[in-house]
């Protein structure tokens, strides 16, 4: 998998923007009101590896991280979901608090069974997300994700895409790029000041 660093940089660049317009800074009279970022995240209706609908509404009242990938994903995509089933793991019981979420850009080949045999080999609250390729292109816009398929050896494809792990609080609001890079231990503290 080839991953691009311009929508990464372009989506830090937008985040550095949205983060440095200061709440409740005034303008003299009669100046233009700048239009704010948009914020990322959103309300979206997929369905689950069980086929059954999911939307947004049922992680209302807990925060939750969001991963894009795919199943056929050599690399990026279980590492990092190997890395979430570790930080659940950690948060033992608490782990019941919190939602985590595997939403396919690759809704061609990762069918709700092929999701839930793929999320056997992770962490039992990992829920696998599908729709339609409108569908997931409308959450992928949402969450400022870049996903294209490309062309490999012998008729095959990949699925280039944005790899980072989203951050949501409560109400469905983007909190921060969530770091998975750190010990299991440290992410799960961090993530119970959310709760």
């Amino acid at each position: 998998m080839t991953l691009y660093p311009t929508p990464l940089v372009a989506f830090f660049a937008g985040l550095v923007l949205c983060l440095s317009v200061a709440p409740g800074m005034s303008q003299p009279a009669g100046t233009p009101t700048v239009a704010q970022p948009m914020a990322i995240g959103g309300p979206f209706h997929l369905v689950d590896q069980d086929s059954r609908a999911f939307t947004n509404q049922d992680l209302r009242g807990r925060p939750f991280l969001v991963f894009f990938g795919y199943t056929h994903c050599p690399d990026v995509c279980p590492t990092t979901l190997f890395e979430v089933s570790e930080i659940l793991r950690s948060l033992g019981p608490d782990a019941d608090r919190l939602g985590a979420l595997f939403i396919t850009v690759d809704p061609e080949r990762d069918t709700p069974e092929r999701l839930k045999e793929y999320l056997s080999s992770f962490d039992p609250h990992l829920r696998g997300l599908i729709g339609d390729l409108a569908s997931i292109k409308d959450v992928a816009r949402g969450y400022r994700v870049y996903f294209k398929k490309a062309a490999a050896e012998g008729g095959e494809y990949t699925m280039d895409h944005s790899a980072l792990v989203y951050l949501m609080d409560k109400e469905g609001r983007f909190v921060a790029p969530f770091n998975i890079k750190r010990t299991p231990e440290a992410a799960a503290t961090d993530l119970r000041k959310y709760f």
